[in-house]
């Protein structure tokens, strides 16, 4: 019996596991930025399930890792900073496993 129950117990893990695994894979971050021309910057947010970023904290971080801004994404998942002068990036940070870093060059 003793075997029995190790393969129920780890037919039921393994199962577990897929299921569980699925659902992992189902809330992928996603942001992106877009300079607006006017020297401001969009970035829209969200999850690959359709879920909302609204609340997701965002900081604007100059070259050397400092950040310049410190805010969250709105009711509509954007966030509208004043583009900084030199080099910085944005950083999108639903927590851990679930952040997105979007440098200055990558945003058109």
């Amino acid at each position: 019996m003793t075997k029995t129950r190790v393969f129920t117990r780890a037919g039921a893990l393994a199962a577990a596991l897929i299921s569980f695994g699925g659902l992992a894979q189902a809330h992928t971050p996603l942001c992106a930025c877009y300079d607006n021309g006017d020297g401001t910057v969009l970035c829209e947010g969200g999850f690959s399930d359709g879920s909302s970023a609204a609340g997701v904290r965002m900081a604007v971080r100059d070259g050397d890792g400092n950040i310049l801004i410190d805010a969250k994404m709105d009711e509509n998942s954007e966030f509208t900073f004043d583009k900084p002068a030199g080099a910085f990036s944005v950083l999108f940070d639903a927590g851990e496993g679930h952040t997105i870093e979007v440098p200055a060059d990558e945003i058109y």
